[in-house]
């Protein structure tokens, strides 16, 4: 409920990342919270979280924007008089089951858990008892919240309710052939949209490439270098033992009972006794019985694997069997498995002359990285010093001036030059005016660039003869679109006069708020709109790309009655949604109330 609300940002001094209300929120509290929200997302997510997720603008930023809500709702608490009781501070502390030992508060474990976490018991106190103190300020809206049971159940009956329909779509496309613009048209759309039809400001550049890759092409390596690395790193080019099999699941949860162990045991048994019988019926089986989702349809195919891939019972099995070898039962914690080895791929080590090659690029990459910082430093230095030509630096450095075609300052090709800030210090005046190269900018990791501008063109109008065609063929895609509406839209008027039905169709499909169908929101609402007391009954939309689609509503699904857990739960649901209206419209009435200022580039 904190996150998302809109910043206001300005300059600031050093040492905070936002003011609120006259407080600095400085930038060490801001990194302590940043690092105690990514400890939370690694211990949610696991192996499994990106870590480049961890140090995004957007994390940083919601991080921010909890912390400035902290601060406004902890003014709010103390302007209305909420306090907190060391009694309930003691209380909560006492519960957190890291300061625990048998169930029971330990001072020592508590003392020792801080340290660890380098905190004191002084700032860890205070942060609870603020935590508290909001958190009383906002039960008064997420404890309160009331939904009456009419209201429930009108809307359980909205969100379910089904209406049958049909569409039939009017498409600009099939009116393209009835529309040929005038000279005219076109002149007056021309005159109207003139500044759409501007070449941008655009130059032609010649520019030196420096980056770690190509040093390293021209840095030789002996055989006797590629084939000591070979020797050395064996395991690198190795292909482990790999073993293709086929497996039937009988699942069972590992803490099941023993009885309903047993009835899987006895299922799993039976599909055994059929797979021996005749082996060649273990396809078909495991697509009638197999309970693993992911292979029962391919016949229990779990395709090539290794070692440390499957569950330790399953694959101590697999890789003592022979091909065509079949197996079972074989319990993990999966449930019981019927298994038939397929096929075995035997170890085996790359030979150096299929290996030459990436060994041989390795060992240039690992020469020229201990230089390559250096050299950066002194190809910008030269770029900077003989600024009035790009020919001195590359005749030191052995590079091949490239020159690109005309570029904006939106270009995205050639990709090396795509960079907004090599774009924004080739269209600068030091760049334009006074000649001069830029500086050498890194577009990519190792990878630095510097240009100079060989041509210049400003921003010019282009003529409307040059433009004509394209002209044309927008008015002919408006008009289109519009004469597709309004056909849609007469025939609609035509249906709902009473006069006779002939379209065709189609098929019907059944629709609801809850199961929309891949219907976008504003055909939804058209159909929910639409009045049903006489059937059938004709409603239409216009489509967001352009024509109309007419909808026939053929019949009305009442939902079945639903239980009183469904209906008790769907309350929870709605009482909360309207909950988190309530405090998000009070967030946002606390955020207009106070001054805040953010330092922007300060986190």
């Amino acid at each position: 409920m904190f996150w998302g609300v809109q910043s206001y940002r300005s300059d600031g001094k050093e040492g905070y990342v936002a003011i609120v209300d006259g407080e600095e929120i400085q930038r060490r509290e801001f990194e302590q919270a940043l690092r105690d929200h990514q400890a939370r997302l690694r211990a949610m997510f696991g192996g499994n979280f990106d870590s480049a997720m961890l140090d995004s603008y957007e994390v940083r930023d919601s991080v921010l924007e909890r912390l400035i809500q902290q601060r406004l709702l902890f003014r709010e608490a103390v302007t209305n008089g909420i306090t907190v009781l060391d009694s309930q501070l003691i209380n909560e502390i006492s519960q957190i089951p890291e300061f625990q030992q048998n169930n029971k508060f330990s001072k020592q474990q508590y003392e020792s858990f801080l340290r660890n976490e380098g905190l004191s018991p002084v700032g860890f106190e205070s942060r609870v008892r603020q935590e508290l103190l909001l958190q009383q300020l906002l039960d008064g809206y997420s404890e309160n919240g009331f939904v009456s049971d009419k209201a429930v159940n009108r809307v359980m009956y909205l969100s379910e309710v089904q209406r049958e329909i049909n569409q039939v779509q009017f498409n600009p496309e099939d009116f393209l052939s009835q529309i040929e613009p005038t000279e005219e048209e076109i002149k007056a759309y021309y005159d109207a949209h003139q500044y759409e039809f501007f070449l941008p400001e655009r130059v032609r550049v010649e520019y030196l490439v420096l980056s770690l890759e190509a040093l390293a092409e021209t840095e030789p390596v002996s055989e006797e270098a590629i084939q000591s690395y070979y020797d050395e790193h064996l395991d690198e080019f190795g292909q482990p033992e790999e073993r293709k099999a086929n497996h039937i699941l009988v699942a069972v949860a590992a803490d099941a009972g023993d009885e309903e162990k047993s009835e899987a045991r006895g299922k799993a048994e039976d599909i055994l006794e059929q797979v021996l019988q005749d082996p060649g019926l273990f396809a078909e089986l495991a697509e009638e019985y197999s309970d693993d989702p992911g292979s029962a349809s391919r016949g229990g195919d779990l395709g090539f694997f290794g070692r440390g891939v499957m569950v330790k019972a399953f694959e101590d099995e697999i890789f003592q069997m022979e091909p065509d070898e079949i197996r079972g039962l074989v319990e993990t914690d999966f449930g019981f498995h019927i298994i038939q080895l397929v096929e075995v791929k035997e170890a085996k080590t790359e030979d150096l002359e299929a290996v030459r090659e990436q060994i041989e690029r390795k060992l240039k990459l690992q020469m020229v990285s201990s230089i390559f910082g250096e050299t950066a430093e002194d190809f910008s230095n030269t770029v900077y010093e003989q600024s009035d030509s790009l020919e001195p630096t590359a005749e030191k450095f052995g590079l091949t001036p490239q020159q690109s075609d005309w570029i904006d300052r939106n270009s995205t090709e050639p990709v090396l030059l795509a960079n907004a800030k090599l774009l924004s210090a080739i269209f600068s005046e030091d760049t334009i005016l006074d000649k001069r190269n830029t500086e050498a900018i890194e577009v990519a990791p190792d990878t630095l660039v510097s240009a100079r501008v060989l041509e210049h063109r400003q921003e010019t109008a282009q003529s409307v003869s040059v433009v004509r065609d394209e002209i044309a063929e927008r008015l002919k895609q408006q008009l289109a679109a519009g004469m597709a509406e309004e056909a849609g839209r007469e025939k609609l008027e035509d249906l709902l006069a009473g006069n006779e039905d002939t379209i065709d169709w189609g098929e019907s499909q059944q629709v609801s708020y809850m199961q929309s169908q891949d219907l976008d929101h504003e055909t939804m609402r058209a159909v929910f709109k639409a009045d049903v007391e006489t059937l059938p009954t004709y409603t239409g939309v216009e489509n967001p790309q352009g024509g109309y689609s007419l909808i026939r509503i053929t019949q009305v699904i009442a939902p079945e009655m639903a239980d009183e857990e469904k209906r008790k739960n769907f309350s929870g649901q709605l009482q909360q949604m309207l909950t988190q209206e309530e405090v998000s419209s009070y967030l946002g009435g606390v955020r207009q109330r106070y001054d805040v200022t953010i330092r922007p580039d300060s986190y």
